[in-house]
């Protein structure tokens, strides 16, 4: 869920909750908008906290001479903690 979708539950949570005056015998649409409005707020923060959170990266440079041509051999290698990448 990212910041967006928690919004938008936020949203039609509170439009049910407090702008429709609809009365429906099988459901209560202000219990569904409360519940929508929690949802928000826990899909608003889980984005923001996955929007802060720190990636670390690692630079490795490693050199040698080729035997063969004497020539320098520069290698880079990257390494970072988030395993999708």
């Amino acid at each position: 869920m990212s910041l967006g979708t928690g919004i938008v539950l936020f949203v039609i949570g509170a439009i049910l909750a407090f702008a429709l005056n609809i009365q429906v015998a099988w459901l209560d649409l202000h219990l569904v908008g409360y519940i929508l409005m929690a949802a928000g707020v826990i899909g608003i923060i889980i984005g923001v906290v996955l929007l802060t959170r720190r990636r670390q990266s690692i630079a490795t440079t490693r050199s040698a001479v080729d035997p063969v041509s004497g020539e320098r051999v520069t290698r880079q290698t990257a390494d970072t903690d988030d395993p999708l990448i």
